[in-house]
């Protein structure tokens, strides 16, 4: 007669990765035993750290991902680029926050080097100046309302465009802007990214337009109404800035910015804002032949 034999002991899984750990899970890709601590949660129930580190993205396809939720990433970049320039200008001179020394520049401060005039063109082949004015704020209120306005532009202007010609149409009206000024106020020291937002109000005009609505019987036409008017009353505002820049996007937003029925050759979009703001610069070198009054 034999005797029952006793139960066998259980049988304990050790951690994979810690050898003498109890695991009492397995990984539910590879099936490794995996104690608590080597355990991940994914939406594909607990891995090991293996198996949940291959299944994640690569750092390229993760920084695809985040670029394709960002629809208006370039115009963040450029109020992050007038911010950044603002504040650096600030660090430098802290009276610039009033806008107090900017308008009225001494030699030595920071603003006297990014501004645009137009002799720093033709005495010290500035051309830099023609891009750089247009990051130059002259006060804190001066930034704010112009990337307000950028900002409420670009949440509607480059979803539409995209990010490669909404960067084109910015810079096209903010050269078109330097164009103005060295046309209207060559001998002024201008600066700020107005004439380029004007740009942008001048394209979305446009766009209505081409769709058949009257701007004037909307909110783009009554800021821009506004700010004409801001212009002209205010003192110390650049209007060859505001006026050129609203030229330059409107001719270049006319041609990018067409209704579905009527389509023009996509080329054409891409191209327009290059020929206006080769136009513009062309502008800009023969204001510069003629001596500075």
């Amino acid at each position: 007669m034999s005797l029952p034999q006793p139960p066998a002991p259980p049988v304990t899984m050790e951690c994979y990765r810690h050898p003498g750990r109890p695991a009492y899970r397995r990984c539910r890709r590879c099936g490794k035993p995996t104690c608590e601590e080597c355990l991940v949660s994914t939406d594909l129930g607990a891995m090991c750290v293996e198996c949940a580190r291959q299944g994640r993205p690569d750092a390229r396809t993760r920084a695809r991902y985040w670029s394709a939720r960002q629809p208006t990433l370039v115009t963040y970049v450029i109020m992050g680029l007038n911010v950044a320039i603002f504040t650096l200008i600030a660090l430098d001179d802290p009276s610039t926050l009033t806008g107090g020394s900017a308008l009225l520049p001494a030699p030595g401060l920071q603003q006297y080097d990014l501004g645009l005039s137009k002799g720093f063109l033709v005495y010290e082949d500035g051309w830099y100046r023609l891009v750089s004015s247009g990051f130059l704020h002259f006060g804190i209120i001066h930034l704010a309302f112009n990337m307000l306005l950028l900002y409420q532009l670009g949440q509607v202007l480059e979803p539409v465009l995209g990010r490669t010609r909404f960067a084109l149409l910015y810079f096209a009206a903010l050269l078109g802007g330097s164009a103005g000024v060295l046309l209207l106020q060559p001998n002024a020291f201008s600066g700020g990214a107005s004439g380029a937002v004007f740009g942008l109000l001048g394209a979305a005009c446009a766009w209505q337009l081409r769709q058949g609505i009257n701007p004037l019987s909307t909110g783009i036409g009554g800021v821009l109404i506004l700010n004409i008017m801001i212009t002209f009353w205010i003192p110390n505002i650049s209007i060859g800035a505001h006026l050129g820049g609203l030229a330059a996007g409107a001719i270049a937003g006319w041609f990018m910015l067409t209704p579905r029925w009527k389509p023009l050759p996509r080329w054409l979009t891409y191209a327009s804002p290059i020929v206006v703001a080769l136009a513009a610069i062309t502008i800009c070198y023969l204001t510069t032949r003629t001596p500075t009054r």
